[in-house]
């Protein structure tokens, strides 16, 4: 099927939401249940601070622990509000950020950071001179506010409704902060709520059951378990290890420089949509086809163009001197569960 599209259902009794373009898998949300999903808000307790990274561990519910970077100023037993950013490896503590938004389709509010800004993504003055006008009537907070690009299609009416939803939000999660026991003020967005707010606007929706296995999704995910990509004539193997993602790229028959460079680029191309539905992030290492040092440039603008349109963050550090590439890529994501896998394969 040509064009764009959302799938909404349910895997293995998770929820998911899938992201197709002409059919193929492109991205794929599945709620992971053992693990606080990145927005969540929790009131946590200050319980003892990492001296050598400048961090404090909090108390959160259910037993977990969260890691909190550069908590200068907090002292043991105090509590605080944070938000989950990322998953964390099994045994290690749960990142999070005393830095909380609440993010919906249309807005954005910012507590700590006051104003009114529009995305830089609507270009019309007309259209954003009409969005401040919005803001200003219906947003009166010492919060700040940011209305995102998608703003620019939707009506004034739902635009001033998503706004005041997010500030009402906003206004009882603060109002609950201060406490003497850690407590779970939101839940952070499901797949489904996800996909609406990051993917609509770009895609027609599907919200049949069987929706995955009718548009082939399925199919596609026993995929992932499989740790060889096709890329032309030649393969990407991505396989996660403890230390990190490890990526190699291997030509076909052909091992001319014309070759090598086609598959190193086509890899490039690949690799942001391999590691996105293999939920893969952290340190990567990738093993590319030996070539010389004026076609690695080619190749390097090739993968900043590829994660230039990836939507989770990635830095891409550069050429060791035994000619691998590193990238350094935020954890957002769990990886995609094996139990799913082996449930529909």
């Amino acid at each position: 099927m040509k064009g764009h599209m959302i799938v909404l259902d349910h895997v293995g009794g998770f929820e998911a939401a899938a992201y197709l373009v002409d059919g193929k898998l492109d991205d794929i949300l599945i709620d992971d249940q053992d693990a606080p999903r990145p927005g969540a808000i929790f009131r946590g307790i200050c319980d003892r601070p990492i001296k050598g990274q400048g961090g404090m561990l909090l108390r959160l519910p259910d037993g977990q622990t969260g890691f909190l970077r550069a908590a200068k100023g907090l002292r043991p037993g105090q509590s605080v509000l944070v938000q989950v950013t990322g998953y964390s490896d099994a045994g290690k503590a749960v990142p999070v950020t005393d830095r909380v938004l609440f993010k919906s389709r249309y807005a954005i509010v910012t507590p700590g950071k006051p104003g009114r800004n529009i995305s830089r993504q609507i270009m019309d003055d007309d259209r954003r001179d009409q969005l401040l006008a919005i803001a200003h009537e219906v947003f009166e907070s010492e919060y700040g506010l940011i209305l995102r690009s998608s703003c620019s299609e939707a009506t004034d009416e739902e635009i001033s409704e998503d706004i005041m939803a997010m500030l009402s939000m906003a206004e009882t999660v603060l109002a609950d902060a201060q406490g003497t026991r850690p407590e779970a003020l939101t839940e952070g967005d499901s797949p489904h709520t996800l996909a609406w707010r990051e993917w609509h606007g770009r895609a027609t929706v599907e919200t049949e059951p069987g929706g995955l296995e009718n548009h082939g999704v399925l199919d596609q995910l026993l995929q992932i378990h499989d740790p060889m990509v096709r890329i032309g004539e030649g393969t990407m193997y991505v396989e996660p290890t403890r230390a990190c993602v490890a990526v190699d790229v291997n030509t076909g028959n052909d091992m001319s420089p014309s070759a090598a460079l086609k598959t190193n680029l086509a890899a490039a191309r690949a690799l942001p949509r391999a590691l996105r539905l293999r939920g893969l992030a952290g340190q990567i290492c990738i093993d590319f086809v030996s070539i010389s040092k004026a076609h690695r440039k080619q190749v390097e603008q090739s993968l900043r163009a590829a994660f230039k349109a990836d939507p989770i963050e990635t830095s891409l550090v550069g050429w060791t001197a035994m000619g691998l590439f590193e990238m350094q890529r935020k954890r957002e994501r769990a990886p995609f569960p094996i139990r799913i896998l082996e449930e529909i394969s």
